[in-house]
């Protein structure tokens, strides 16, 4: 039978039967779910919808004061019991599981915790029909080859991994390799399908070869630009390339072939724009911790680009303009126009504290070339933003710092 799950970080070899019989002869249960081996969270999902309870996804990386924090427990031994054999019946093949788990449970959900990129983590449940919103089970979809290049505990691996299990796919874990890995993986396997985030393909350059396998692309969680499609055209020239717009509130909402978001009709009367910042229904929302009246604020400025049909441009999350002596910088333009300078592979932007101004601005640079200088940067620079919104302070690093969910760090 075909591999369920190839993790190589953890030397994990899964097949569907495997999985099966695993299932069939597991008894106890726990919901919380703190593990940094995906076939652990992956299995505790599946037993979780088939047993129709709640499932508490915890990062493997949350250290003991942050787990009493967001959960008030450090230590979730208490919470185990026996599976109620008379909910899971004995599975007998991949096919029989899969209709199990595609029939709606009525009390299931799933609770996340957002990256905290902007804060301390909150917690977000969702249903399963949230979590299906953008799932699709198509006779052709089981032929793909999911490579999985997302923490598994956050909405977008959630949101991949349903979309693998339900069509009988096979996921290749690439999130957390090195760029040979990565390579070898698609390679190997025949990866069909990759999602991830701007960063993670960054991580793809320079490129030698292409992978002619991959026939999806969908990229997420950041900014999307022009040099980044481009570059992926190239090293993927079979893909077709989407850009998807979600969070872990409210799933995957709207998705486009280039930076221009397409609102789907039956989702216009429910955002609203105001002063700029894209406000969602709070129908739309899964539950949060905190109260969410009507419209929920996103945090997120974006631009109009045709009313009708409805349709816009991400700008920035208004929570990471950086402000320079009164003025107001973007460090998305700042990066996007560093990464137009050829030989840059990427690039993070981010303030300093300063005493006089308030903040300075600074930048870490990955670069492919010893030709890139702080020198050559700055000259660049001059032609393509203003002097103020020029980084101060430039440093090269092999790698740069990213959250949980692959995510460039802002602070």
């Amino acid at each position: 039978m075909s591999i369920f799950l190839q993790d190589i970080a953890n030397e994990r070899l899964i097949k569907w039967d495997f999985l099966i019989d695993d299932i069939n002869n597991t008894s106890i249960y726990n919901p919380y779910c703190k593990s940094a081996d995906y076939y652990t969270v992956f299995k505790q999902i599946i037993l979780s919808l088939l047993i129709d309870e709640e499932i508490i996804l915890l990062d493997s990386d949350f250290t003991e004061s942050e787990l009493i924090n967001l959960t008030g427990h450090s230590d979730f031994a208490e919470f185990i019991k026996p599976v109620d054999k008379s909910k899971v019946p004995i599975l007998g093949n991949q096919k029989e599981l899969i209709t199990k788990l595609s029939t709606s449970p009525e009390n299931w959900k799933i609770t996340l915790f957002t990256s905290g990129t902007t804060g301390i983590p909150k917690s977000v449940s969702h249903d399963f029909k949230s979590i299906m919103r953008f799932v699709k089970v198509t006779e052709r979809n089981k032929e793909s080859i999911w490579g999985f290049a997302y923490n598994p505990t956050h909405m977008a691996g959630i949101q991949v991994f349903f979309q693998a299990l339900l069509n009988g796919n096979s996921i290749i874990r690439l999130f957390g390799l090195d760029t040979k890995d990565i390579y070898t993986e698609i390679n190997n396997n025949g990866i069909t399908h990759i999602s991830a985030t701007p960063t993670f393909y960054r991580l793809l350059l320079p490129y030698n070869e292409t992978f002619p396998s991959v026939v999806r692309i969908t990229s997420g969680g950041e900014k999307f630009n022009e040099k980044t499609f481009k570059q992926l055209n190239e090293i993927f020239p079979n893909a077709k390339i989407t850009n998807v717009y979600a969070s872990t509130e409210a799933g995957t909402l709207f998705a486009s072939q280039n930076d221009i978001f397409n609102v789907r009709p039956e989702y216009e009367s429910l955002i609203h724009i105001e002063n700029n910042e894209l406000l969602i229904h709070s129908s739309l929302m899964g539950r949060t911790e905190t109260n969410i009246d009507e419209w929920y604020n996103t945090g997120d400025e974006i631009e109009i680009v045709s009313k009708n049909p409805l349709k816009f441009r991400f700008v920035n999350r208004k929570s990471e303009m950086i402000n320079v002596g009164g003025y107001k910088v973007n460090p998305l333009e700042v990066e996007e126009a560093i990464l137009t300078l050829s030989g840059i592979k990427n690039v993070r932007v981010y303030p300093k504290q300063n005493s006089v101004l308030g903040n300075i601005i600074c930048c870490e640079v990955v670069a492919n070339s010893n030709q890139i200088t702080e020198s050559s940067i700055r000259t660049f620079l001059q032609s393509k933003i203003q002097e103020f919104k020029i980084p101060r302070i430039i440093r090269f690093v092999e790698e740069l710092s990213t959250t949980r969910t692959g995510k460039l760090k802002r602070n």
